[in-house]
């Protein structure tokens, strides 16, 4: 029998230390000594130092002004996560394990001031054994981050990463440096008596000619001679299909079920999202519950076949959910907050329901980010919006190929290894991707790597021996050139492709561009447009938004890429004289311009497979970005404007 316990209802403290110094102390309260920089303050668990800080009133909101420079002096600090564990919990007989979904970056875990052992790497969960640690009453937990990783940021080189950390917390063009420290996933105790259900995974395929579905359920499981596992399916409490199998074929096949009496799963704006539950029962010999897990899942099926027209032997990227051809649209979703600890479920609802509602139906969640919380998961289901998940690793602009050595390759496929049975068994997870814009660097952009390369070649087994019914990619872009040339339309060359992210003109040549493009596929395209003057003035601080210029250090937040001022002067012989004036032109401006893009490579479907934007949605009050959402979740005329084109809407 097993027994979760939530550590996120108890009465956490946070202490900030001059490195090391906590060392001399161990055996006091330390959250409580004069000794620490940062005393005993209240923390949410899940939660981020950041926010604790922030709370507490030691941190200014680093969305202001210039604000996030003041608060980059946490991350020289040793912090400790410290709270009293109930007596109550600890029945005799039990073995007692900490389990941690996710702790940025690294550090050591104490148990009544004994080291229970480090842990390293954000993307991956962490286990310790408390048992041998536990005395009669008052076990006490203390979390020790140590300094973080000194830099990870969008600029360095790719082949020289070797710290796991989300990449962009260390300044990207659409987000200052705020590098986020603390327990960001679930933490809790888990008590067991030696039987349970260990680990428990199922996916789903549909038979398209007849509308049913298929299941397959496998893991491992801990129990006693003669133990059973039942799989159930049932959905809104009614059975639909329940059969027993001896716990060792669920160890060592599992069980396939075909033929399945259920209703398809479909893409928004497609059909419906029927969804199901998948429970496993773990049984001893008398028929008795030992454990229990369960998923909820759909059944849907997705197969890849080639664009129309495409050349011999181009990678297939027109995407055929249930038998229809599917035109993929959306955006790539970055996170919903730079401390993403504090990511909310109603956060999440929030903003997946506009996207829902604009007509996306696909999301490619970033390598420069992390594996999204199971909400987003679960709304995606909900919501028909396919994911396309991306293993943390991404181009640096100097240098943009993957490391190449044994550690380096064992480290990265651990985190696939664990990615995977966490979030396979949604209906909404389109593929898994190496990393992002990995590619040679030559003089401009270099080709895409490809599984030529050993780290991709890696990840590429991992999916095929954990996950083989979904696509694996390389990298994204893909195919012979990383971006389209108008020199080379007609050739072949382009499959899929990234950019171009600024119009260059007047939008005369955007328009001609778009309308010759013959690329198959785009993950990543955009435009920049400013955000709401409101929410510039709101989060400039002391600072005066206008001039809109380069010079300006409202404008530079975080960097000057997505400024159009010469534009706007060219086009009125004058810059701008209010922040109104400018913002209202820069919105239409990037509206028009996302218009043409996405219409025209819609207008070539199946000829070319989907456009998916840089970026969605802001999760720092950029005054100007790709973004079609903005940090208060409203949407820019862009995203509007695009609403008609995603939901086939008559245009103007």
């Amino acid at each position: 029998m097993r027994n979760r316990f939530d550590l996120s209802a108890l009465d956490w403290r946070l202490s900030g230390w001059t490195p090391h110094l906590w060392r001399l102390m161990q055996t006091m309260e330390l959250g409580e000594t004069p000794n620490a920089e940062v005393t005993g303050i209240p923390a949410k668990v899940p939660g981020s130092v950041q926010q604790a800080l922030r709370d507490a009133g030691l941190l200014p909101d680093w969305n202001v002004g210039l604000n996030s420079r003041a608060c980059e002096w946490v991350e020289n600090r040793h912090w400790i996560y410290e709270t009293t564990l109930p007596d109550e919990w600890f029945a005799a007989g039990k073995a007692f394990q900490l389990v941690c979904m996710g702790l940025d970056y690294q550090g050591t875990v104490y148990l009544n001031g004994r080291s229970l052992g480090d842990f390293c790497g954000t993307h991956v969960p962490h286990r310790f054994d408390l048992t041998p640690h536990l005395q009669p009453e008052k076990n006490s937990l203390r979390i020790l981050f140590d300094l973080s990783p000194r830099w990870l940021g969008q600029f360095g080189y790719t082949s020289q990463v070797r710290e796991w950390k989300a990449r962009f917390n260390y300044t990207w063009d659409w987000i200052p440096r705020l590098v986020q420290i603390g327990i960001w996933e679930e933490i809790f105790i888990e008590a067991t008596d030696g039987q349970r259900i260990e680990a428990f995974r199922c996916t789903t395929d549909a038979d398209v000619e007849s509308g049913t579905g298929i299941l397959r359920v496998w893991g491992q499981a801990e129990a006693k001679e003669g133990a059973n596992l039942r799989v159930t399916l049932q959905r809104e409490g009614q059975v639909i299909r329940s059969e027993e199998i001896p716990v060792e074929q669920f160890n060592a096949s599992g069980m396939l079920w075909r033929d399945l009496p259920v209703e398809l799963w479909w893409t928004n704006l497609a059909g419906g999202q029927p969804l199901y539950q998948v429970h496993g029962t773990l049984l001893d010999a008398q028929g008795r519950e030992i454990d229990r897990e369960s998923r909820r899942v759909g059944f849907r099926n997705i197969v890849w076949r080639s664009c129309e027209g495409a050349p011999e032997g181009a990678d297939p990227w027109l995407c055929v959910v249930n038998g229809k051809p599917i035109f993929l649209q959306g955006v790539n979703f970055v996170p919903l907050l730079p401390n993403f600890a504090e990511a909310s479920p109603e956060r999440y609802r929030t903003l997946l329901t506009l996207y829902r509602d604009l007509g996306v139906n696909t999301f490619r969640v970033n390598g420069v980010g992390y594996l999204e919380k199971e909400p987003f998961y679960d709304l995606c289901d909900e919501f028909g919006l396919l994911v396309w998940q991306d293993v943390p690793l991404s181009s640096s602009g100097v240098d943009n190929v993957p490391p190449d050595d044994e550690n380096a390759l064992c480290q990265v496929a651990a985190i696939l290894h664990s990615f995977i049975p966490r979030r396979q068994h949604h209906p909404s997870l389109l593929l898994w991707s190496g990393g992002n814009e990995l590619h040679e660097r030559k003089e401009g952009y270099g080709a895409p790597c490809d599984t030529s390369h050993p780290l991709l070649k890696r990840l590429e087994e991992v999916v095929r021996a954990e996950d083989p019914g979904r696509r694996f990619l390389p990298t994204s872009a893909t195919g012979p050139r990383f971006n389209a040339d108008p020199k080379e339309f007609g050739k072949g060359l382009h499959w899929n492709v990234h950019g171009p992210w600024k119009p260059w003109d007047d939008l005369t040549g955007w328009e001609e561009y778009w309308r010759d493009d013959d690329a198959l596929f785009r993950a990543e395209s955009g435009a920049p447009g400013a955000c709401s003057a409101d929410i510039i003035r709101q989060y400039a601080g002391d600072l005066d938004p206008m001039p809109v210029a380069a010079d300006n250090p409202v404008w530079r937040r975080p960097l000057t890429w997505w400024i159009e001022a010469e534009q706007f002067e060219a086009e009125h012989g004058r810059p701008p004289q209010t922040l109104e004036e400018y913002v209202a032109w820069s919105q239409q401006r990037q509206a028009r311009a996302l218009s043409i893009a996405v219409g025209a490579c819609k207008a070539r479907f199946p000829r070319c497979g989907g456009v998916l934007l840089w970026c969605g949605h802001d999760c720092y009050p950029c005054p100007a970005n790709t973004s079609l959402i903005d940090f208060h979740c409203q949407p820019k005329p862009a995203a509007l404007a695009l609403q008609k084109i995603w939901r086939g809407e008559p245009q103007p």
